[in-house]
């Protein structure tokens, strides 16, 4: 059966296993490039050098939003037309996004080389960690190519029914990146440049092979020059459908730069070194719904271009019933294992082992109904349709918590800080659950139409 045809034909149970379970395994792994990066500087450096890292990361988030806004956007133009049985078009939309990713990552890198002091101040930066922030971020800055394009052109592998190798692509460059970190760290006794060293030549690898799929493999969508030209229409529409994991990349970013400050202001450098590892958890932690997400877009974004609303709908609820057994796990074992998870980070330094085990309990309270809302944000994006999914996905990093992280701390301090996550997980979910009750009635009168429409002809 055709790669991209099964997408309308086979199990939808089978089809959200066989993508998503390679899509989580590559996410979990992807996600080693930050924990690790982090449990080899703590221990390696120390808790300054974590502090330093997490200094820098708003503007690796900055990047990681621009390769989201035209990876993800493009992607799920591309399962569309692939959908409707329009490779052709498919093609170029995939050749332009090529050409945004290179583009746009040059530009930022420049940016951030450039502005890169006043930057890092601005995020937080103590004097003490200023000089571990600025030599970790100044290499990042001059892979940054590698990351934009291994992490955007690898969304049209899944997109043309290929999700073990999209896990593969990913799964060469994590492990990669683990054994760099240990010999540049720990052998060659670089410190913190050691673990930059090893994730922008670990995510240059990852990039060569992913282009090289679409150059040279076995691959149903390829690159060809003639579709390297930009034009308007597309570049159009890969920016409004990929606005909202970019508007919420970029939130992150925001929203991290804002944590940073206030945390140094009520709880100082410690305090800094403790999120990080908390945010390094929680992203472990999530990173299988964002795999979820990836397993299903394809799939409902090919239905709803089909017509095949009845497998849209049965997708997405497998997609939100998997999401949170998953949550419900990670929660449970925050719960049971705090210290032990954050002594992961450096297991000598007991004051960081405390605030961050403390941290960890409260900023992830609401953590079981977190799949809910990321699974049904993602879904109004797979059927393009961006401004309920920007709304959705902004309304924890944005329209909730970075307001609730400015009010809170003048209130209660530190507490006030952690209090915010919390807080904007309940409300969005709450909202989120309204938007998608309206939207499944939505979806079930234009069922009923084309089941009609299909009997009359």
């Amino acid at each position: 059966m055709d790669n991209s045809k099964q997408l309308g034909e086979q199990s939808v149970t089978k089809l959200l296993v066989k993508f998503s379970i390679p899509a989580i395994i590559g996410m979990l792994v992807n996600s080693l490039y930050n924990i690790v990066d982090r449990i080899f500087i703590g221990n390696g450096v120390g808790s300054m050098g974590i502090a330093g890292a997490a200094i820098g990361f708003p503007i690796m988030l900055i990047l990681m939003a621009f390769s989201m806004l035209i990876g993800i956007g493009a992607n799920s133009l591309v399962a569309i037309r692939l959908g409707e049985q329009k490779k052709d078009e498919a093609e170029q939309i995939m050749g332009n996004a090529l050409v945004l990713l290179i583009i746009s990552s040059v530009i930022i890198s420049a940016l951030g080389l450039v502005l890169m002091n006043p930057l890092l101040k601005l995020f937080g930066a103590s004097e003490a960690v200023l000089p571990y922030a600025r030599e970790y971020l100044s290499i990042i800055l001059w892979g940054a190519v590698f990351q934009s394009v291994g992490m955007g052109m690898n969304n049209f592998i899944r997109s043309e029914g290929n999700p073990r190798i999209a896990m593969l692509s990913m799964l060469i460059g994590a492990i990669l990146n683990i054994i760099l970190d240990y010999v540049f760290i720990f052998i060659f006794g670089w410190g913190i440049a050691g673990a930059a060293y090893a994730t922008i030549l670990s995510q240059a690898v990852s990039a060569a092979w992913v282009l090289y799929h679409f150059l040279g493999g076995n691959s149903v969508l390829k690159l060809h020059t003639k579709n390297y030209r930009l034009k308007i229409g597309i570049v159009g529409k890969i920016i409004a459908i990929g606005a909202a994991p970019f508007l919420m990349q970029l939130a992150a970013s925001i929203l991290n730069a804002i944590m940073n400050k206030s945390l140094n202001i009520y709880g100082g450098d410690i305090a800094i070194s403790g999120m990080s590892a908390v945010s390094s958890i929680t992203m472990v932690f999530l990173m299988p719904i964002f795999g979820i997400n990836q397993g299903a877009q394809p799939i409902i974004g090919y239905n709803y271009g089909a017509r095949k609303y009845d497998r849209v709908k049965k997708t997405l609820k497998l997609a939100i019933l998997s999401a949170t057994v998953l949550v419900i796990i990670g929660f449970i074992i925050t719960r049971l294992f705090p210290e032990q998870l954050i002594a992961l980070f450096n297991r000598e330094d007991t004051e960081l082992i405390e605030f961050g085990a403390y941290a960890l309990k409260i900023f992830l309270t609401f953590m079981p109904i977190i799949g809910f809302q990321i699974v049904s944000a993602n879904y109004f994006q797979a059927v393009g349709k961006p401004m309920q999914a920007g709304l959705l996905s902004l309304s924890r990093q944005v329209l909730l918590l970075i307001p609730a992280m400015l009010i809170l701390p003048r209130f209660y301090g530190l507490d006030g800080v952690l209090y915010a996550g919390p807080l904007a997980d309940l409300v969005s979910s709450v909202v989120t659950g309204i938007f998608l009750f309206y939207e499944l009635r939505h979806l079930d009168a234009k069922h009923q139409e084309t089941k009609l429409a299909d009997e009359i002809l």
